[in-house]
């Protein structure tokens, strides 16, 4: 969230990044609160010190033995008047507090302005196109005669977009997972994490995915608890309400977890296969730093993400995000996006991002600092390393052979156990 005094000092700021990012301006409706709260305050102080006065000439009176009859009506009354006002300055309160949490995170600076995802700006590519002999197939095709994705039978179970891995497709899973786990955590730059797949309430605001995002959750009505959307929500909720060293800094950790999506919004869009899911694994990587460093932070993180890609051979493209393609939370992300050689697109794989201070201070995360003594605000980043579904569509699209089997790539052979599938 952004500071009051922030968004009461920088309006014009603030609009514009609500503009740029296409989310709601409440900026006029938190300057009328805000106005509204120190209306009460003093009304409330005001009424307070008049009780206390009272209070003090009602003991001095009793001390005399007069009659205080007519000033404890009077107090009644101006205590039945000051509780009116504190009623109406929690309310107020609570409604400056739940617009803060809906204005969303300042891009930084050199984010590109943008009207759409069109306006993302691609960075580079790396990798070359692989070269067939034959037609390649995408992901759907291949499956028809390998049968490691059940798709029937996880609709059958859980409903759709919830797919069934079998056989090797559950073994190439298991694997991805821990080829990603080692290579982020074997030279101990990364700590990892396995944490609950449960949220409560709190957790899920200290991220931003409430109260934006909560019809795109699975929310479990009864313990007021939510199924995690991503790793990004335990792993960065890890240090909420904590206060902590500079020494401590920077804090690496990952994570795999599956994640669960409602989806709420995009019904309709990238149906087949493994495109969009309901339910899929990912591993991520979360950062925890001083705010001076975020940004070198963040291409640190970018490169990260980007080596499991390099280590498989897979062909891949990394986006800047323009404004209105940025999420809530983020103030700058680089998307990297695999090509399918079968469904012939580019498929997103991986959001990179910093999201400054917007997290911290939601979750009150700060750290005192060696220079001056006083305490700021953490920077959190985040990044996938990576997604696991459309890595293996942009896996099997690629390693495919002529007569439909699937060629493990030398890096993730170990793991895998064989060198093909089918």
């Amino acid at each position: 969230m952004l500071d009051l005094k922030f968004i009461l000092n920088n309006r014009d700021l603030v609009r514009k990044a609500c503009a740029d990012k296409h989310e709601p301006d409440y900026v006029d409706e938190i300057i009328d609160l805000a106005k509204l709260r120190k209306i009460y305050v003093a009304e409330r102080d005001e009424l307070r010190k008049k009780l206390n006065e009272i209070s003090d000439e009602i003991g001095k009176i009793a001390r005399k033995k007069g009659n205080i009859a007519p000033l404890k009506t009077k107090a009644k009354g101006i205590s039945e008047q000051a509780k009116s006002v504190e009623e109406e300055l929690r309310l107020t309160e609570a409604k400056l507090d739940d617009l803060l949490l809906r204005i969303t995170n300042i891009p930084h600076e050199s984010v590109p302005i943008g009207k759409s995802e069109a306006d993302n700006v691609v960075v580079r590519i790396e990798g070359e196109s692989k070269k067939f002999d034959f037609e390649p197939k995408d992901h759907i095709e291949l499956n028809e005669k390998l049968q490691i994705i059940d798709f029937e039978r996880g609709a059958k179970i859980a409903g759709s977009f919830f797919p069934l891995f079998v056989g090797d497709g559950a073994r190439l899973v298991h694997s991805l997972i821990q080829f990603m786990l080692h290579q982020h955590t074997e030279n101990g730059k990364y700590r990892e994490i396995f944490p609950p797949f449960i949220a409560n309430r709190k957790t899920m605001i200290g991220t931003g995915q409430i109260p934006k995002l909560e019809d795109d959750m699975y929310h479990i009505e009864v313990d007021d608890f939510f199924l995690i959307p991503t790793g990004e929500v335990p792993l960065v909720n890890f240090v909420r309400g904590e206060t902590l060293s500079e020494d401590k800094l920077p804090i690496y950790m990952c994570a795999y977890t599956p994640c669960f999506r409602r989806e709420a919004g995009s019904y309709g869009k990238d149906t087949k296969g493994l495109m969009r899911l309901h339910q899929f694994n990912k591993v991520e990587l979360v950062k925890i730093v001083h705010p001076d460093k975020s940004y070198e932070e963040l291409e640190d993180l970018l490169a990260d993400a980007e080596s499991i890609l390099k280590l498989l051979g897979l062909r891949y493209r990394i986006l800047e995000l323009c404004t209105a393609d940025l999420t809530f939370a983020s103030a700058k992300t680089y998307d990297i996006e695999l090509w399918a050689p079968g469904t012939k697109k580019w498929l997103e794989v991986s959001s990179v991002s910093n999201t400054t201070d917007f997290q911290a201070r939601r979750m009150n995360t700060r750290f005192r600092s060696n220079a001056d003594g006083k305490l700021h605000y953490v920077h959190t980043l985040n990044g996938s390393g990576t997604a696991v579904p459309r890595l293996i569509i942009a896996l099997m699209e690629t390693y495919q052979n002529k007569d439909g089997t699937i060629t493990i790539p030398d890096a993730l052979r170990d793991f895998f156990g064989k060198e093909k599938i089918g």
